[in-house]
Order: C-alpha cells, then sequence, then structure tokens
C-alpha cells in the first residue's frame, strides 16, 4: 500500500510519500508528480520519501525519472532511502547534497562543540 499527501506552503510544495513503493502503486506516484509538477505556481516540489518502507526497481527507476525532471528529495530518516537516493545520484552525476531538500528539519548538519 501507498499514501501520497500533499501540503503547501507559499515556498513549496510536498509530497509525503508513506509505504511501499512497488506497482502498482509507482505509477500513482508518477500520476501525482505530473500533476504537483504542473500545478507547483513557481513553488519548489520537494518529494519526501522517508517513510518509504520498501523500494521495487521499478520505484528506483521512476525516483531517478522524478530526479530527471527536476524533483528534491527528503528522508530525513530511514538507511533505506537514504542509500537509494545515493545511488540515484550516482546514476545520474549529481551529489546527493543536490538531492536533498537541505531546508527541511531533521537535515541539517549537526553543530560542533561550542
Amino acid at each position: 500500500m501507498l499514501k501520497i499527501s500533499i501540503t503547501d506552503t507559499r515556498a513549496q510544495r510536498r509530497l509525503l510519500v508513506e509505504g511501499r513503493l512497488v506497482a502498482p502503486w509507482v505509477a500513482e506516484l508518477r500520476t501525482t508528480w505530473d500533476r504537483v509538477k504542473s500545478e507547483r505556481d513557481g513553488r519548489q516540489v520537494v518529494i519526501d520519501i522517508g517513510s518509504v518502507t520498501l523500494i521495487s526497481q521499478e520505484g528506483e527507476n521512476t525516483l531517478l525519472q522524478l530526479l530527471n525532471e527536476g524533483a528534491t528529495f527528503r528522508c530525513c530518516s530511514g538507511v533505506l532511502t537514504k542509500h537509494v537516493l545515493q545511488q540515484l545520484a550516482r546514476r545520474c552525476q549529481k551529489s546527493p547534497i543536490e538531492l536533498i531538500d537541505q531546508a527541511g528539519p531533521g537535515l541539517r548538519k549537526p553543530r560542533g562543540p561550542k
């Protein structure tokens, strides 16, 4: 099962993806991305995949397509999602930093001792 929630702010439109990114739900993410991308009105679109529990090969391929279309990702927790994004970054020759929404909570680098 896959759940996609959309939240909006003035500067950003966020897709919160939860569950399993496998067929047939991969098509649902693709459809939602296409709709949101066309309705963004100048806002940044961020796909939060921190709550995804399983990503099939088809799911990885779709994430790579979204990445190539300008998607920014957020995954503040979860080794799986971070690993998948790192692999996708290598495949499209981008830095993982370019893929991740740095303004999101939980993604800031920890500060050193004061």
